[in-house]
């Protein structure tokens, strides 16, 4: 990306599986370096030498608007050819003008020496293409027009597989849902942003977890130029297509924003006026989309809004073959999971049977950067490289060429392969979570002082018998800061992944439960549920979980967190206010996991109500949040009894 562990690089540079995810053009901004340009200039010669390029083809919609495609064929005209299509919102102009070079064509190369025919295009409002864009609010008979033109090319063989990564990947579920003839197979990788609804989860696109609005578009709309009503340059319908490719050499379309300091910038209230603040442009972050539905910070977790444009929700069939790829450290992939079971469960039986997943322990499309030391945050996870090439390729060849090609990949891979941090090896499994996963269940306890690390928190294997509720006041003008975890795009000052958290478990308003040092070695793999007993002097308030693993030395890495509104504790349709006194039962989305604590380690949960800015912070009024500038303090508690037994269930898979 263009700044920090930002999208850009996380979702372009730093990744990507097959290199689904074009490479935006600012987003390889540098120095000018004569060995990159001949690298480029010889990849691209190389190209040409065996592909028939055509570029700025301009593809008629249903409505008269026109999406920019680039097209990449082997020269070999006597045959037609299947065709790998990536539909992106990001910047693939073929000329890296920062470079003065051509952009790095190793993918669209790769792909035709495989004997494909590799296409490119932006989405409805993106650089080239016409239209309004609104973020996977686009009309989806955008992509059966794409579909329906690609199976009517005369070299085509009509048959299209997807991938992608993150933005990428989002738009396929959708897609496939849609049942286009022409659409064999999809691979959408880390593509949580893409799930509406499915299951316990309402997170409508990563926008929300728990009903607590997740911070990271606020900056992600902002850095890559997504979020623009007014002003997006364009080029006249008239020119043709020649004209457009030279254009290109001189003018690729993409935002240059001013930066921000987010860590500030976020901090700001009301939030819907975040934008406003730093000098940024109106857009669908707070304004009107497009098409007439409201700004997204305004909408709650069941709002009509997102179930009209590009989200897939658990009302929409597939039933198409699917690789899918996630990671332990993504922006939510219990969502992601949660698709994938729903697919193999809902497909036709002979489709249910050609789902496969792969789940690494890296960052937000950081697939490929993993090595013989990955290191994800400040944790090594040992050795997690996979050849993801070779797996999408194999699996092309299986779905797009038929049986003449087939290459045995399906009945010797497993259904499931994830990979299990503590002992750092891949598995497999026929099923998520693994055959033989227990669950197994740890009771908050304490004698009422379980605030900071220094309290006297612990996690015991049955509850007890009278409640010592542990207090703490949660103060949003003081919220307990993000610090790791599985999140992308807030700007270069927060890292995701594994990050030690003791400077955390310092604060007061952090309650610590620890199990002690374990004698013998777990692992947990599979879905992680809490359940927590809580009251609050404030009608509303939120309540944070943070699932740890404790070295014997005292570090202390995050693994998963989660977070709920209390508003919408009983469903996210309406929300349900609290009473000054009452206890109320609170249990939050699943988390999921993979990791082998080993013996002598400690499994450790933490409590709060923040998490910022990865969340928004409840600021306990009741009110719509979005709109206030005014907070009130919150005195909540966490309750633990025989009464009110306070909980984690972890699925537990024996050796």
């Amino acid at each position: 990306m263009k700044r920090l562990a930002n999208f850009a690089c996380l979702a372009v540079l730093c990744s990507t599986v097959f290199a689904g995810m074009p490479q935006s053009a600012h987003a390889q901004a540098r120095t000018p370096d004569a060995a990159a340009i001949a690298k480029r200039n010889a990849t691209e010669t190389e190209l040409e030498s065996i592909a028939i390029i055509e570029r700025k083809v301009m593809v008629p919609m249903h409505d008269g608007k026109r999406m920019q495609a680039d097209i990449y064929r082997p020269k070999d005209e006597s045959k037609k050819y299947p065709i790998i299509f990536v539909r992106t919102p990001y910047n693939f102009n073929y000329w890296d003008i920062e470079l003065g070079a051509p952009r790095d064509m190793t993918t669209q190369l790769e792909a035709v020496k495989h004997g494909y025919a590799y296409i490119e295009m932006n989405e409805r409002g993106r650089y080239f293409s016409e239209g309004d864009y609104d973020i996977l609010g686009v009309p989806l008979t955008d992509s059966d027009d794409a579909l329906d033109w690609m199976g009517s090319l005369p070299w085509s063989a009509d048959k299209v597989g997807l991938i992608g990564c993150s933005s990428t990947a989002e738009w396929q579920l959708a897609v496939a849902s849609r049942g286009n003839k022409a659409l064999a197979t999809i691979i959408p990788e880390s593509f949580g942003a893409g799930v509406g609804r499915v299951g316990p989860y309402y997170e409508q696109g990563n926008w929300f977890r728990g009903g607590a609005v997740q911070m990271l578009f606020g900056t992600w709309l902002y850095d890559y130029g997504l979020d623009v009503a007014d002003g997006r340059p364009t080029f006249p319908p008239s020119m043709s297509q020649q004209a457009l490719v030279t254009a290109a050499k001189s003018y690729d379309l993409d935002a240059h924003p001013p930066k921000v300091d987010w860590s500030k910038a976020l901090q700001h209230l009301p939030e819907k006026d975040i934008y406003a603040a730093i000098g940024g442009p109106r857009g669908i972050f707070a304004d009107p989309t497009p098409s007439g539905k409201p700004g997204m910070i305004t909408r709650t977790p069941n709002d009509p809004a997102w179930y009209q444009g590009g989200l897939w929700n658990d009302s929409m069939r597939i039933n198409l073959p699917g690789l899918w790829l996630m990671t332990w450290y993504d922006v939510s992939v219990g969502p992601n999971l949660a698709a994938y079971n729903y697919v193999r469960s809902t497909a036709s039986p002979a489709v249910a049977n050609q789902q496969y997943a792969i789940i690494a322990p890296v960052a937000h499309c950081a697939y490929k950067r993993a090595s013989e030391h990955t290191v994800v945050g400040d944790r090594d996870m040992g050795d997690a490289r996979l050849d993801y090439d070779a797996f999408t390729y194999g699996w092309f060849d299986h779905f797009l060429k038929g049986k003449d090609e087939d290459n045995g990949l399906l009945a010797k891979t497993p259904k499931v392969r994830y990979y299990t941090m503590g002992s750092n090896k891949w598995q497999s499994s026929d099923t998520w979570p693994p055959k033989g996963a227990t669950p197994v269940t740890y009771y908050l306890a304490s004698a009422g002082h379980a605030n900071s690390l220094n309290g006297d928190g612990s996690l015991l294997t049955a509850s007890d018998a009278k409640d010592a509720p542990d207090k703490f006041v949660y103060d949003p003008m003081n919220p307990v800061p993000t610090n790791g975890g599985g999140f992308c795009c807030l700007g270069p000052e927060y890292k995701p992944g594994a990050v030690d958290q003791r400077g955390l478990e310092a604060r007061n308003d952090v309650l610590v439960y620890s199990t002690g040092p374990l004698k013998e070695g777990i692992e947990v793999s599979g879905p992680i549920d809490v359940t927590l007993y809580v009251s609050s002097d404030a009608k509303d308030t939120d309540f944070t979980v943070k699932l740890i693993e404790v070295l014997p030395d005292g570090t202390a890495y995050n693994i998963e967190e989660n977070i709920q509104r209390v508003r919408y504790r009983e469903g996210y349709t309406k929300p349900v206010w609290m009473e000054k006194g009452k206890v109320y039962k609170v249990t939050f989305q699943p988390m999921q996991t993979s990791n082998y604590f080993a013996a002598g380690h400690q499994l450790r949960i933490e409590i709060s109500s923040s998490n910022f800015p990865q969340f928004d912070r409840n600021l306990n009024t009741g009110g719509e949040n979005y709109n206030e500038s005014q907070a009130i303090v919150a005195h909540n508690e966490v309750h633990h009894s025989a009464q009110y037994p306070s909980s984690v269930t972890l699925s537990v898979v024996k050796e």
